[in-house]
């Protein structure tokens, strides 16, 4: 095993703090996962680290990882979580998985909260194969809250440019679309979702082939987009 890291002035270390920016993991090309869910989900991805770093007094995935230990309250120090993790690794956004022959896709546009990045990530692997699509002003889905939402799916689903859809394009909108079970999905589609409190812009849901609204029995005025999403892929899964 590697020689024990001590101290927070680890040179390492202050790189993996420096990741917490999203400008540092746009401009390096990395970022971090923290704990052996997310760590295994990569490594069963086969995604290998760039470098891994282990509770020196509880290891975790020490089998399957070249990992350097570290004193525990030093890793707690690099950790983004309330509670440290056993094991943190460096891994390359180049690494992550390409857009291939999905059938089935969705379009985020200006999606800002993280924790809704990654649970439509989530979704996506859930429901697809699928692949994820975001425009510029969109949360990082590697940073630590989209990556925690996605449960490892960052690993395994493809995310593309907004503009990278597969077949028909869905705007999918509170109020004023046609009910999403009377569309024609037989073929590829995407499903195009708008920001948490402005929704799609009106000339981009006009530029759609077609606009959808899920009807809401009950009294809530619409739904959470990650909601939304995770509908549409379960309705367009279901009728294969």
């Amino acid at each position: 095993m590697a020689e024990l890291i001590t101290s927070a002035g680890n040179e390492r270390l202050k790189r993996v703090r420096k990741l917490a920016s999203a400008r540092e993991r746009d401009e390096s090309g990395l970022f971090v996962a923290e704990g052996e869910d997310l760590v295994a989900a990569a490594l069963d991805a086969g995604i290998a680290p760039v470098e891994a770093f282990v509770d020196a007094e509880r290891p975790a995935l020490a089998d399957r990882l070249d990992a350097s230990p570290v004193v525990p309250e030093v890793l707690a120090g690099v950790s983004a979580l309330a509670h440290a993790p056993r094991v943190l690794a460096v891994f390359r956004r180049a690494d992550l998985p390409l857009p291939a022959e999905e059938q089935v896709a969705l379009a985020l546009w200006d999606v800002a909260d993280p924790g809704n990045v990654g649970t439509l990530l989530r979704s996506a692997d859930a429901f697809g194969p699928a692949r994820v699509c975001l425009s510029a002003r969109c949360a990082d889905p590697t940073g630590p809250k989209a990556l925690r939402a996605s449960a490892g799916a960052l690993f395994r689903v493809p995310v593309a440019h907004f503009d990278a859809t597969v077949g028909m394009r869905v705007a999918l909108v509170a109020h004023g679309g046609t009910p999403l079970h009377e569309l024609d999905l037989a073929g590829p589609v995407t499903f195009v979702l708008g920001a948490e409190r402005t929704g799609l812009p009106p000339e981009l849901a006009a530029g759609c082939d077609a606009t959808a609204t899920i009807p809401l029995p009950g009294a809530a005025e619409s739904l959470n987009v990650a909601a939304t999403g995770a509908i549409a892929l379960y309705d367009w899964a279901r009728r294969r």
